[in-house]
């Protein structure tokens, strides 16, 4: 996402999960809203669409790995149907300190009808 200013205030990404063949099915998610732009809707839609093409895409998970103390981020994926399923402690390091990690995780239909 682009500001009046030409400048990125806004982005997503659905990748590939692992390379290895059994996970496939399984994509992980990143997005990002610049601190001033919080607040204003975007992250919804920056994920709706990630959704959409993992659908698309005949994904059957989406991962996300989210700073445990970044609650807008928990939120967002929230309000959009992911689950809390892991929890790693001490696993980043940013801004000087440890960070925990929560693994949340969203499961679509299955078997989308574009796979075999």
């Amino acid at each position: 996402a682009v500001d009046e200013t030409g400048r990125v205030v806004g982005w997503s990404a659905l990748n590939r999960y692992h390379d290895r063949p059994g996970y496939q099915f399984t994509a992980e998610n990143s997005v990002y809203v610049a601190a001033d732009q919080r607040g204003r809707g975007l992250g919804k839609r920056l994920l709706a669409p990630l959704i959409e093409a993992a659908r698309d895409r005949g994904l059957h998970a989406i991962l996300a790995k989210i700073d445990a103390e970044n609650v807008a981020s928990l939120r967002l994926h929230q309000a959009f149907g992911f689950e809390q399923v892991g929890h790693l402690r001490q696993v980043g390091f940013k801004f000087g300190r440890w960070l925990d990690v929560l693994y949340l995780e969203l499961l679509l239909h299955w078997p989308p009808s574009n796979v075999p």
